[in-house]
């Protein structure tokens, strides 16, 4: 059975952070791991509150896995100061893991903004290199880039600065924009459109974390980075549309509609 670890933070609601990433990675039929960083208090409306786990003990839930059960993909998700951020970069390289997808996890899909600006460098200079692939949304890449992004030629000429300072390839997810879901991948100077179905729903709550999620577990199985992708959204796609309704907000998705 391929093992796939989750660094990321709690959601006590269910629909996002560790909780998603631990549901994707059992629908995908895989034995999930999860190192959190940060426990929140949430819902499908707003994020209330963030505790942030201490760097040392981050740390320490990586030994420890890495020591007995070595994961064969890392996905990275809420990662909200600078400390944990480099602790994580160290651990990771230390034990050289292989197949890690960091979801720059910056606003969650209520607005609620999730990464310390100071921990925006961290994470550009510490996690980037070490990424097989950052899966950042519109709102996301613009922060990375420094740029606009309203259509997908802002989606292409984003990708691009965004890869002048790090050496993994880059997914930006067009879910923000108001055509079709239209997702880019920049991998080595080649890109690649990946083009699904707008599913009208207002329950997209982890959307990202899944997405990553998925991916992670289409690497760890030995797909490549292409096939992963399009697999991971036709995964993320059939979440969406088997129409779960859960919260008064922006709801979760069902995550085990497959089973």
């Amino acid at each position: 059975m391929k093992k796939v670890l989750t660094i990321a933070g709690s959601d006590c609601s269910g629909g996002a952070g560790i909780q998603a990433d631990i549901k994707t990675i059992t629908a995908h039929k895989m034995y999930a791991m999860s190192a959190i960083t940060a426990l929140t208090a949430q819902n499908t409306l707003r994020v209330s509150s963030c505790l942030n786990v201490p760097p040392e003990f981050v740390a320490e839930q990586l030994d420890r896995i890495f020591e007995d059960i070595r994961p064969d993909a890392v996905k990275i998700g809420m990662v909200s100061e600078s400390g944990i951020i480099r602790v994580i970069a160290e651990r990771l390289t230390r034990y050289g893991a292989k197949h890690i997808v960091v979801d720059p996890v910056m606003v969650s899909t209520s607005g609620c903004r999730l990464l310390n600006e100071d921990a925006q460098e961290a994470l550009v200079t510490c996690l980037f290199p070490l990424a097989q692939v950052i899966t950042p949304n519109i709102p996301e890449a613009s922060v990375l880039s420094g740029l606009t992004i309203s259509e997908e030629r802002d989606m292409a000429q984003a990708a691009r600065g965004i890869a002048r300072d790090t050496s993994c390839a880059i997914l930006i997810k067009g879910g923000h924009l108001s055509q079709d879901a239209a997702d880019l991948l920049l991998d080595g100077g080649k890109e690649e459109w990946f083009s699904s179905e707008r599913i009208d729903t207002p329950n997209t709550h982890g959307t990202g974390c899944t997405l990553s999620s998925s991916i992670a577990c289409r690497l760890a199985a030995g797909h490549s980075l292409s096939d992963s992708v399009r697999l991971a959204k036709e995964y993320l796609t059939g979440a969406l549309k088997a129409g779960l309704a859960l919260g008064h907000g922006s709801g979760p998705l069902n995550h085990m509609y497959l089973l």
